[in-house]
């Protein structure tokens, strides 16, 4: 074996034909490996890294299992593991699962453009048939260039087949452009295979070889890939009704826009009653108005005002109209816990039901305008949760480009749960002509900067590359579960910051620089958005945290300082305004600090534009 060769420390008998397991996670690539190997296995750890690898015996061969991965690459040790076992193999026996062959297929082709012998094992046979699937086996093979043997190895089906054809493996039919390229560096790699991933920007085996990264290939290699194993996908499968069961058509249907459009409104219409109207009025209602407002005002204070005096700065500061013993506690527990956690619940049904991906599959066309992939839909879905966390999500998504125009709109348009919450709970009463008013004025805004971002700068949006997993009942406990890990990390998050803002602001009060700040933004909050002047103390508590200032605004409408209209105005203001430090901090870290300027400063333009605007129009 060649110094190079990252497997050679592991127990393999000189000359031993290799035999490998490669396959996508989950499709029981591991049954096999025991099927093939019987008891005659040693589990060692792969060097350099915290992988276990499996060894076994079968007939004068060695069976190796790898990794379950995507792709063969070097994102992380497991993928690592199973490119270093993959590109010494001799035969790979490719597991692929036969019910999601648009998902499988990418990795089979790329071990095929590397020009090793492979066998493919189409698994779950009988899966295909429950979800109403006919392959046609035979034209696969031929497309693919290699054996290919429907399985269902749970059963031992295709088992015999597999043995014979093992001896017969062969190498397939790689993408001509791929094979082109990868004729141009072979001359300066240790073995053919490795050609492929220079091109594809493999750290590691750029390193290995001294070579720079001056190939930049990755990108159009995976489109090529993509599109030829789309077209072999849309000649080889026909979807039938026949024998599928209802949770599979349920997953069609959400997927065909005449269909998926209408389950995907009737799915935010349900939302809205439950997290609107159930918890934001019902809910809230006995938690904000009886439990805390109530209840825990009238304990707090009756022990408060046995210490401190209400009039003098440690009374405002603990009990006073922003105490951090009064209004921090009663909006945070009261108002905004029920709506967060109303909210995670409904985000966590999504997820487990498998609902989620197929929401990014059908949008993926519309926010391709935006210079988007449907694949943003997630840090978009999750920014209504916590804009912060969805920030950091952004790494997902395929390019720089994109990463930068999804923060931008994440911290220009989209409230998190919390402030979400402190906004359905002041508009839900005011009727649905409010609520139309300010979702049109949001999504406006939304659609317009994104369409804007996406004319301006240069490159375009990457193909959607998403797994689609099946339709499932999601199990309640592990939803509750989720809820509960969610709401907990929400509450140690934004406790502190409610403390810090309500001593801030307190601060700011009661030496009269808030009324300062009032007087000198006046012009703007009085005269262009026709708001009263207390208005400015809930955009600069907005700064500290974008659903503290929304609480702020909640205050104003109930001491009846803003008429239905105004509210609907300072919702948009402060729904486009510079996210929380939090986000704000989150968004310094992951762009570089220009972009995050441009992404601060132009919240504030657009917001307060925006809202002036409006206020000019309807008030």
């Amino acid at each position: 074996m060649s110094c190079h060769n990252p497997i050679a420390d592991l127990s393999i008998p000189q000359g031993s034909k290799k035999i490998v397991l490669a396959g996508n996670p989950n499709v029981g690539k591991s049954v096999f490996f025991n099927a093939l190997t019987g008891l005659y296995v040693d589990v060692s750890n792969f060097p350099g890294t915290t992988v276990d690898i499996s060894v076994g015996k079968y007939k004068d061969a060695v069976v190796m299992d790898t990794p379950g991965v995507y792709g063969v690459s070097s994102f992380n040790d497991e993928e690592r593991v199973a490119r270093d076992v993959i590109l010494y193999a001799d035969v790979i026996l490719n597991v692929v699962d036969a019910v999601h062959l648009e998902r499988d297929l990418f990795l089979t082709q790329q071990i095929i453009d590397m020009g090793i012998p492979v066998v493919i094992a189409l698994n779950m046979m009988d899966e295909v048939k429950r979800n109403g699937l006919i392959i046609d086996i035979e034209k696969l093979s031929k497309e693919l260039g290699v054996e290919v043997i429907p399985t269902t190895i749970t059963k031992k089906e295709g088992l015999d087949k597999i043995h014979a054809a093992l001896d017969r493996a062969k190498i397939g039919n790689p993408i001509s452009e791929i094979k082109s390229l990868m004729d141009s560096v072979v001359d300066k790699v240790h073995v053919p295979a490795e050609a492929l991933l220079v091109l594809e920007e493999d750290e590691n085996v750029l390193d290995r070889h001294n070579l720079d990264n001056n190939y930049e290939q990755r990108e159009y290699i995976y489109k090529i890939r993509r599109n030829h194993i789309d077209a072999i996908i849309d000649t080889i499968i026909v979807e039938t009704n026949k024998g599928a069961s209802f949770k599979t058509k349920l997953g069609r249907w959400m997927l065909r826009p005449l269909t998926a459009i209408p389950i995907l409104f009737l799915m935010l219409f349900l939302t809205y009653e439950l997290i609107g109207v159930f918890v934001a009025q019902t809910i809230v209602g006995i938690t904000e108005e009886v439990i805390m407002g109530q209840y825990y005002y009238n304990f707090i204070m009756g022990i408060m005002t046995n210490f401190v005096n209400e009039g003098n700065f440690i009374g405002q500061l603990l009990i006073g109209e922003f105490g951090i013993l009064t209004m921090a506690p009663i909006y945070l527990f009261g108002l905004l816990l029920p709506l967060v956690a109303g909210f995670y619940f409904i985000l966590s049904l999504m997820e487990d039901s498998g609902y989620l991906p197929r929401i990014a599959a059908l949008v993926d066309r519309l926010l391709t305008g935006l210079g988007l992939n449907g694949r943003a839909i997630i840090p978009i879905i999750l920014g209504f949760g916590c804009v912060t966390m969805a920030t950091i999500t952004t790494r997902l998504l395929g390019s720089k480009r994109e990463r930068f125009i999804a923060t931008m709109l994440l911290g220009l348009a989209i409230p998190c749960s919390a402030q979400l919450g402190v906004i359905i709970g002041l508009i839900a009463p005011l009727g649905g002509k409010m609520l139309l008013l300010y979702t049109i004025t949001i999504f406006i805004v939304f659609t317009l900067t994104g369409t804007l971002l996406n004319k301006i700068m240069p490159g375009a949006s990457t193909d959607l590359l998403i797994d689609l997993p099946p339709i499932r009942i999601p199990i309640l406990k592990n939803v509750l579960k989720k809820t509960y890990i969610k709401s907990k990390m929400f509450i140690l998050e934004a406790g502190p910051l409610f403390v810090l803002g309500a001593a801030i602001i307190t601060l700011l009060q009661y030496s009269g620089t808030l009324e300062i700040i009032s007087d000198a933004l006046a012009p703007i909050t009085v005269g262009f958005l026709k708001l009263p002047k207390e208005t400015t103390q809930t955009f600069i508590m907005g700064i500290i945290r974008r659903d503290f200032g929304a609480a702020g605004l909640n205050i104003l409408a109930e001491q009846g300082l803003l008429n239905p209209l105004q509210v609907v105005v300072s919702l948009v203001a402060i729904t486009l305004f510079v996210p929380c430090i939090a986000a704000i901090m989150v968004v310094f870290k992951e762009r570089s600090w220009q972009e995050s300027v441009i992404i601060w400063v132009g919240s504030f333009v657009i917001s307060f534009l925006t809202a002036g605007i409006l206020a000019q129009i309807v008030l």
